[in-house]
This record gives structure tokens, C-alpha cells and sequence, in this order.
């Protein structure tokens, strides 16, 4: 046998076994055998590139490779689902599916809502060409690479003896999830060297997955199951039949689902699951019921934001009773104090909880919180942990009650209140540690100066070593500070190159970077637009600020105050020679018009010429504001093709005007221009 003949042998052994082992759990060769195997393909593979595939088993290791995710336009939108709580909402949904049908007998599909992270997986000829995030329904981030590692998701279908044919393309979707036991492990392992353990196995799961080096990903142990198929061809008019032959051609297809055809059926269902949930491996939160038939489905339609023919059930939050121990205080980058309540540990919906949020001093105070009172603590969704009640016949004579600090923990500052807010903040936002690296992880993030090179992690380190002590402290960085030894040149000069990249960051952006209190990535973007640049911003007088768009007295007293601060200028001025964009370029400024000055507009469907996104921003070029609902203010609906049948229904109904893409491009003069500002793929709309 050649190797050549070899390395496609392997390749399929590796992935039979795969799937025996992470999806039916039912491994027919040891874990060293396993190995040995892989390393067989791994040596031939790297004596022959030229057999190099995407979806060769080796790749499951990951790679260290830096990626950025580019947005992909989901074919089918990822719309939500309506939440219910009780047995009288499911009924109700019942009954109006049963009449939305006009009384034609009809299944539902039962199945476990898991607490993940949305996937949309693509195969075309069994084979997975793409993997994307749900991101905001209509189109989310390309993460193929990091999907391809997670190892009960094939990458080649080997369909079961007798199972039905595949389409030759469709679309899967699922969910990506961290198991509890490897939730547990990988906080042990962040604590053991010093890290923030991950609050909940979503956000561990959702973090994983956006990481930048797909070798992480592998590490972690993602699972997924996968719960609807989309396709022109599918096998089947039913769900459940659909799902089954996935299954047969190597899905991880959850073993709980149900088909009912009556409403006790379903109900039956819920209860079971409410209590059997707790021993499952994976964090769940509620119940998904579907009408079976989709044939029905599509009968039946969608709303605005959710499909009639599917409803969400949400388990009723678990409560545990426990003595609170001691409140603690953490400082967050704007200097917000959040008290937080440390109890004795106490099992919670498979976790146990130490933990949980006191949001502010009204909240402690409405509780009349004591040092040592029994507290009832919920998880919030089934993951975060939160206080809903004190069994006060178990309070001591001689319990202290809860008196919120009034100095910073960190720094010893006083704190401060600002009027109309909950939380007391920190004033020393350039002396107190925790907002010095919660400012500096602000201002290299995506939305603001998009330093992906560096994380949390990095800030601290560098930090500690004192390389940098504020913002501009990054643009000094050099590949021998960073690396002194030099045993970590490459990462040192991605670091240096990252933060040489970031200079070219546009002004809006820079704004938003600087981390003033209040300003979001909306406020930073009108900030840049009415003052144009730096100067004018940090000369503003407070009527001069009142009269930018969504600017109140809040807001611009923290414009003032940040730009009155001695430090911050300094820190300014040290950005400006360092080359930032401190104003709108000439082309920003050349290409404004008021051509849509004062109008709404909502944007729908799918386009050609330009992204949704850089319609957006096309919009706000040229004066318009968008708007994400449709309403009696709408001023017009930019349509593209296969906009929704809700949101075309809703606009007649309310007699707002329909404009194509090429009559909105006409409108604000010209065929095909381009926005005149560089497109992010996170647009602060």
C-alpha cells in the first residue's frame, strides 16, 4: 500500500473512531491505540502536503495559528424562540397552534433546551465546509477552524448501515456546549495558576469558542448536540424523522426527544425532565417543544422575532437556603463598586455555589441584609447565582447588619454617587489598579482599538512587570521588553505589530477607546461626528455637549471631568504623537450629506451591492438613524431580497414606504459608493 493509499486509510479509521467514542460512547480500541494511529497520519501527512485536508482527523489537535473572524450571512435567519414559564403559557401556545392549523391533527417534538452557544453547521457532500456562530440572527462569525476541533462533530459523514441518503447541501444546527466535568477541570486549572475562574459553562463555552488559537479549543473538551436540520432535500416532512437520520449519518442527536400528539403528552414530558435535567452531563435550562410536521411549519409562519411552530419552556430557577458568610467589594474598570455576597457553599443546579452578586446598596438594603442571615439563592437561567430572600426567624440577636464601604478596597479612595445612579463608583480611575487594567483591556478590545494580540491575561502579566501603567504605555512596548529571554520572539513581534496596527483605528473608535465614563460605542460615534476632533471635544462647554444626540447631563459632566483631568491629557497627548486618528479623516468629512437627516430606517433582507452592515453605516453617513424595529415613525424599510413576510405584513399594515437597494442608492446619489468609512465587523449600531 502506498503511503498515500495509507494516510486515506487512517483518516477513515480515525474518524469511525471518533464518533464511537465521543458521540455513541462505545470505543472499540484503547486510548493509546488511538494515539498511535493519529501519530501515523500526522507523520505522513507531513511527508505529503500536497494530501493536505481541512477535515483530516489530525486537525481535531487545533492549530496556535492568530485568526480573526470574518462575518458570514446566515442562508436561513437564527431567529430566538418565545420563552414560557408555566403549563397555562404552554397551553395557550397549544391551542393557538392548534387553531393556526384549523384544527388538523398535529405532533410536537419534545426535546432539552441546553444552555450553549448557538451553531450553524454546513456540509456539502458530506463534508463540513463551515461552521458560524448565531451572532445576531441574521448573520454571525466564521468559526470553522475552532468547530473542526471539537471532536463529536464529523467532518466527514460515514453514514450507518441502511441509513438514508444525505442532501448533497444542508445546513444542521445545534448547540456548542462545555460539559460539567470539564467545566470543573479547566477552573481548577485557571485558579491553580492564578486566573478568574469562568462564572458558568456557557460563558466558558462561548469564550472557547471565539478564541483566537483553535490549540485552545482542542484543549477544552466542547461537546455539542444538534437539534434541527435545514436543507432543500431533506429525507423527511417530519423533524424528529429528520433528526433520527442524522443521527444514522454520525450527529450527536440528544437521546431525550419525544414526539407527542396531545398537550398532556407534553406536559407529561416537562415534569419528567424537571427532575431527571439534574443528572445530566451538560448544563440545560429548559424545554423546546416544536410542531413536528414541516409542512406545518411553514403553515404556520413566523413573528417579527420568533417561529409560531416552536416554543421555549424555562425551568423554574432552583433554590438553596444558606448563612452569608461576609460581603466583599469588586472594582470594575469604571471604577463601579459591586458588592458581592460570599456564603457558605451550597449545592445548586449541579454546582456548588460559594457566591453571588449584591448589584448595589439599594439592593442590600432591601433586604435588610445581616453578617450570618440564612439567604434563599436562585440561579438566575439556571447558571448565575443571584439572592432573592432572607429567612429572618433565623437571624441572631446580635447579627451586624450589611453597611456598604465608603472607601475603595483597592485604592482607599471615597467613593462616590452619582445622581439618577445605582452603584458608587471609585473617583481614582488613573490611581486604582483594577480600572488602570480594566481601562487598558477596554482600549485594546474590538470594538475600540481591536488589539487582539493581547487579552486579560497579557494586561496583567505586562502590569505586574511593569511595562505598562496606562494606555499609552502599549505604544512603547518593544519586541525586547516583552521577550527579554528570547524564547517568545514570534508572539513578542504579533504583540508589537498588533499595537503598530491599531494607529490606524478610526477616530470614532479612539474615542470609544479612551474609556470615559458613560461614553459607549453609540456616544463615541455621535461624539466624533458633531466635534469632528479631539480638540473640540476636550474644549466643549457643557451646553456645547448637551447639544449632541443623546447626550445628558451625565454623560457630558463625565466628558468634562475626564478632560480636566491633568493625567488623561498627558495620556491624550502621548496618543496623538504616537500617530492615533484624533479626527475625522478628510473623506469622512467630505462624504457626509443631510440627504436623510431626521429619518428612521429599518433594514431587511439579504443584498447585493453592499453588506447590511455597511448599510448602516451608510445610513448614519448620510444623516439617517437606523432603527431595528418597524413603527408608525418609520420613515422607510431598505429592503433587500427574501426580507421577512412578519416585517412586509407589518409596514403595509402601517403604510411605511419600501425601498430597494438600488432606489436607496440612487437617493443618496450614486450606483455602488462605498461608505467612507473602513467597515467593522461589529458596527455600533
Amino acid at each position: 500500500m502506498s503511503e498515500q493509499s495509507r494516510i486515506l486509510q487512517l483518516r477513515n479509521e480515525l474518524h469511525e473512531h471518533n464518533h464511537r467514542y465521543y458521540v455513541l460512547n462505545q470505543p472499540v480500541i484503547s486510548d493509546q491505540d488511538f494515539d498511535f494511529l493519529m501519530h501515523e497520519l500526522q507523520e505522513l501527512e507531513a511527508r505529503h502536503p500536497e494530501m493536505a485536508d481541512p477535515n483530516s482527523p489530525s486537525v481535531r489537535v487545533g492549530s496556535d495559528i492568530n485568526q480573526n473572524f470574518r462575518q458570514v450571512v446566515h442562508r436561513y435567519p437564527m431567529l430566538s424562540l418565545t420563552n414560557t414559564y408555566n403549563a397555562d403559557d404552554v397551553r395557550e401556545w397549544y391551542e393557538q397552534v392548534s387553531r393556526g392549523l384549523e384544527g388538523e391533527p398535529f405532533e410536537v417534538c419534545c426535546e432539552m433546551k441546553y444552555d450553549g452557544l448557538s451553531i450553524s453547521l454546513t456540509y456539502e457532500d458530506g463534508k463540513l465546509v463551515q461552521a458560524v456562530t448565531r451572532g445576531d440572527g441574521v448573520q454571525g462569525d466564521d468559526v470553522t477552524n475552532n468547530v473542526r476541533t471539537i471532536r463529536c462533530i464529523p467532518l466527514q459523514l460515514s453514514p450507518m448501515n441502511g441509513a438514508l441518503p444525505y442532501p448533497r447541501n444542508f445546513e444542521i444546527r445545534g448547540e456548542i456546549l462545555l460539559p460539567w466535568d470539564n467545566f470543573n477541570r479547566l477552573n481548577a486549572e485557571r485558579e491553580e495558576i492564578g486566573e478568574t475562574p469562568f462564572a458558568n459553562p456557557r460563558n466558558a463555552a462561548s469564550g472557547t469558542l471565539k478564541s483566537q488559537n483553535s490549540r485552545v479549543v482542542a484543549e477544552r473538551g466542547l461537546d455539542a448536540y444538534l437539534y434541527y436540520l435545514l436543507g432543500d432535500e431533506l429525507p423527511a416532512d417530519g423533524h424528529i424523522e429528520n433528526l433520527d437520520a442524522a443521527r444514522s449519518w454520525g450527529f450527536k442527536i440528544s437521546e431525550g426527544m419525544k414526539k407527542v400528539d396531545s398537550l398532556q403528552g407534553i406536559l407529561d414530558y416537562i415534569d419528567y425532565w424537571d427532575k431527571e435535567r439534574k443528572n445530566l452531563p451538560v448544563a440545560t435550562d429548559g424545554i423546546v417543544l416544536k410542531v413536528n410536521s414541516l409542512r406545518q411549519q411553514h403553515h404556520l409562519g413566523f413573528t417579527a422575532k420568533s417561529p409560531r411552530w416552536a416554543i421555549a419552556y424555562k425551568f423554574k430557577a432552583e433554590r438553596a437556603c444558606t448563612p452569608l458568610v461576609e460581603v466583599t467589594y469588586q472594582v470594575g474598570r469604571t471604577g463601579a463598586i459591586t458588592p458581592v455576597a460570599n456564603m457558605e457553599p451550597v449545592q445548586l443546579a449541579g454546582t456548588t455555589v460559594r457566591r453571588a452578586t449584591l448589584n448595589n446598596e439599594d439592593f442590600i438594603h432591601s433586604f435588610d441584609l445581616h453578617i450570618g442571615d440564612y439567604v434563599y439563592v436562585e440561579k438566575g437561567g439556571e447558571i448565575i447565582p443571584k439572592i432573592v430572600g432572607v429567612d429572618v426567624e433565623k437571624r441572631k440577636a446580635d447579627a451586624e447588619p450589611v453597611r456598604f464601604i465608603t472607601h475603595c478596597p483597592e485604592c482607599g479612595a471615597q467613593l462616590i454617587r452619582y445622581e439618577g445612579e445605582a452603584a458608587h463608583y471609585c473617583p481614582n480611575d488613573t490611581g486604582c489598579p483594577p480600572q488602570i487594567k480594566g481601562r487598558i483591556e477596554h482600549f485594546i478590545a474590538r470594538k475600540a482599538m481591536n488589539i487582539m494580540s493581547l487579552g486579560p491575561e497579557t494586561v496583567d502579566e505586562y502590569f505586574q512587570r511593569g511595562l505598562i501603567h496606562n494606555i499609552a504605555d502599549l505604544y512603547d512596548l518593544t519586541v525586547q521588553q516583552i521577550d527579554p529571554s528570547g524564547n517568545k520572539s514570534k508572539s513578542a513581534l504579533n504583540v508589537v505589530k498588533a499595537i503598530e496596527e491599531s494607529r490606524k483605528v478610526p477616530f470614532e473608535r479612539v474615542i470609544f477607546a479612551l474609556g470615559i465614563r458613560f461614553v459607549g460605542v453609540t456616544t463615541a460615534k455621535l461624539l466624533a461626528r458633531h466635534f469632528k476632533d479631539i480638540d473640540s471635544l476636550m474644549n466643549a462647554s457643557l451646553q456645547d455637549l448637551l447639544d449632541v444626540e443623546m447626550v445628558g447631563n451625565v454623560i457630558a459632566e463625565s466628558i468634562i471631568s475626564y478632560f480636566h483631568n491633568e493625567e488623561n491629557l498627558a495620556i491624550i497627548q502621548r496618543l496623538r504623537d504616537y500617530g492615533l486618528q484624533m479626527s475625522l479623516s478628510e473623506e469622512q468629512t467630505a462624504g457626509r450629506t443631510n440627504i436623510l437627516e431626521g429619518k428612521s430606517i429599518v433594514i431587511s433582507g439579504v443584498f447585493t451591492h453592499h453588506s447590511r452592515d455597511e448599510y448602516k453605516a451608510l445610513i448614519e453617513q448620510h444623516g439617517g438613524k437606523n432603527v431595528g424595529s418597524i413603527s408608525g415613525k418609520t420613515s422607510f424599510i431598505l429592503a433587500g431580497d427574501n426580507m421577512g413576510p412578519s416585517k412586509l405584513q407589518k409596514a403595509e399594515k402601517l403604510g411605511v414606504q419600501i425601498v430597494s437597494e438600488d432606489e436607496f442608492l440612487k437617493m443618496i446619489g450614486g450606483t455602488e459608493s462605498k461608505p467612507d468609512t473602513p467597515i467593522q465587523l461589529d458596527l455600533f449600531s
